[in-house]
């Protein structure tokens, strides 16, 4: 007993450093190229820094247009108040309404305000004085948010006029002080970034060999085919947590955005959620003949994939039918995983339910890619 417990003892070492050496092999053909080195690492770092600046829902710049047909001083205070927020830029000033039209057609300006006549005797007289806003509606969330905060401002102007409301709201925003889109959207980009190069390099990493003739060659050595899943899927995973660690370091001390939460934690849920977008596009590798068939599997699951994540859309919004379908989507759990536990500071009980359905996703599709390479490519 004594012998066979040293003979097995010694297989498992040695089965351990055939798959060492095919993770080795595997990295080492990932970062020798430089090629590979900047489609790698290059993308992760410009899509952050993109994303950080680029993909915001604050209104920062709103060009707009006027048609004063009042000229009066209370007209005139109106306008200033909304100029002094720095955001609504004054483009034109109009003599009719029937300007506006091309103005918001060729889209110099988002909105156009008209001011009637009579505006300033109707507030003398305490009257209501409305004022019309002329949207772009091709923007919705913009104009949406615009028309949000012309609305406050005429309601504050409107109460300067008449004295000091009788009741006031004070507003908290919690995990989000300033309510800033780049705090919710920049640590979905640690789970969604790193998701989508992981899918594809995983995807082409059987596909390519498969393609140029080398993996049959990789099937008659004495690599099992477990070993032979292991050895690129290591890799894989590797590569994934370092550009979410990039992301994360750009978040944390580029965009200083705080976090909140444990580091150990959130690499827990990310080599977690890491494996389960390893096995999808391990699935695909082992489906696809060419590496055209593996690009092309991976694009089209992607885009459902990143619609149905919640983190543009929330998933409460959906219709239910999609709500359900989001279950077996790990993307959407990694999101919300790293959003808590960065923005919160949650604790694993907060989180232990986004780790479920990405672990069942990876212990189904990463046996389902071994037994496609059993059966499709052995």
């Amino acid at each position: 007993m004594r012998v066979a417990g040293l003979t097995l003892g010694a297989d498992f070492i040695a089965w351990l450093a055939q798959t060492f050496a095919l993770v080795r092999k595997e990295i080492l053909a990932l970062v020798k190229d430089p090629a590979n080195r900047t489609i790698l690492f290059a993308p992760a770092l410009m899509q952050a820094l993109l994303f950080g600046y680029g993909a915001t829902y604050d209104l920062t710049h709103v060009p707009y247009a006027v048609v004063d047909q009042s000229r009066s001083a209370a007209s005139t205070e109106l306008l200033a108040r909304l100029d002094g927020t720095g955001v609504f830029r004054r483009e034109a000033a109009l003599a009719s309404n029937a300007q506006i039209g091309d103005l918001i057609d060729s889209g110099k300006v988002l909105l156009a305000i008209s001011i009637p006549s009579d505006f300033e005797h109707r507030l003398t007289v305490g009257d209501t004085a409305p004022i019309q806003i002329i949207l772009d509606g091709r923007n919705s969330s913009t104009a949406g948010a615009a028309a949000g905060q012309i609305g406050a401002i005429v309601a504050d102007y409107g109460r300067s006029l008449g004295g000091s409301p009788p009741i006031t709201v004070e507003r908290r925003a919690w995990y989000n002080p300033n309510l800033e889109s780049r705090w919710t959207l920049m640590p979905a980009m640690i789970a969604a970034l790193s998701f989508l190069q992981t899918l594809l390099l995983s995807a082409l990493s059987v596909a390519r060999e498969r393609e140029q003739g080398t993996f049959d060659q990789l099937l008659v050595t004495p690599l099992g085919l477990m070993q032979i899943l292991i050895g690129k899927a290591i890799p894989s995973i590797l590569v994934g947590l370092i550009q979410s660690t990039i992301i994360l370091l750009i978040i944390r001390f580029w965009f200083e955005i705080p976090m909140n939460g444990s580091y150990w934690l959130l690499y827990l849920g990310l080599v977690t959620f890491t494996a389960a977008g390893v096995g999808i596009g391990m699935s695909i590798s082992a489906l696809s003949l060419t590496m055209q068939q593996a690009m092309l599997y991976t694009f089209l699951l992607v885009m459902p994939l990143m619609l149905l994540s919640g983190m543009l859309t929330p998933v409460r919004n959906m219709p239910q039918i999609l709500q359900l379908i989001t279950y077996v989507n790990p993307l959407r759990f990694g999101i919300d995983m790293v959003r808590r536990i960065y923005l919160e500071g949650a604790v694993f009980a907060d989180v232990a339910l986004d780790f479920v359905p990405m672990l069942v996703v990876a212990a189904i599709t990463l046996p389902l890619a071994a037994w496609l390479f059993r059966n499709r490519l052995a």
